[in-house]
């Protein structure tokens, strides 16, 4: 019998939790408006939609499974979930993932319709994928040549997959 894979409960959204990993915009009215910036290293801010589908990552029973994290040094990312329920799992720029502990430093995020983040640079990132229908669409706010600066850790690869549990 294979072992079985280390698993993260996904979170609810809210600022504090997600300090750590970015920001999340604010009303106009509030006073923390503008305190987070968005940064393009290389000028290039692009706005599109994008979308994730149930396909594109292995499911354990009611689990998605995480095989691997990207990260882009060079932009911010804005993501804005337009329609279905999604999951996204994140590590602070800093993590190394070249041994086990390191996939502790992983944290998971249960996000609904209209919920806005920020991807802090470096952040490493999985997802939004959908947590029950078989598409989520994104408002997406990044680097135009964020291909060339897509930097991915293969998880699985290293033996450090797990699951991440989106709850309801």
């Amino acid at each position: 019998m294979a072992d079985a894979l280390p698993s993260v409960d996904a979170l609810r959204l809210d600022r504090e939790s997600w300090a750590r990993f970015g920001w999340i915009p604010v009303a106009d009215s509030d006073p923390a408006d503008g305190i987070g910036r968005l940064e393009f290293s290389w000028g290039d801010p692009h706005l599109n939609i994008i979308s994730h589908d149930a396909s594109e990552v292995p499911r354990s029973g009611d689990s998605l499974v995480c095989e691997m994290l990207y990260r882009h040094d060079s932009h911010t990312q804005a993501l804005m979930v337009l329609d279905n329920d999604a999951v996204i799992a994140v590590a602070p720029a800093s993590a190394a993932f070249d041994e086990a502990g390191d996939i502790m430093q992983l944290t998971a995020f249960v996000l609904h319709q209209l919920d806005i983040l920020v991807l802090g640079r470096g952040t490493w990132h999985w997802g939004p994928f959908p947590v029950r229908d078989s598409t989520v669409h994104l408002l997406n706010l990044q680097g135009m040549g964020y291909l060339k600066d897509n930097t991915m850790v293969d998880l699985a690869a290293a033996g450090l997959a797990c699951e991440v549990r989106a709850g309801g």
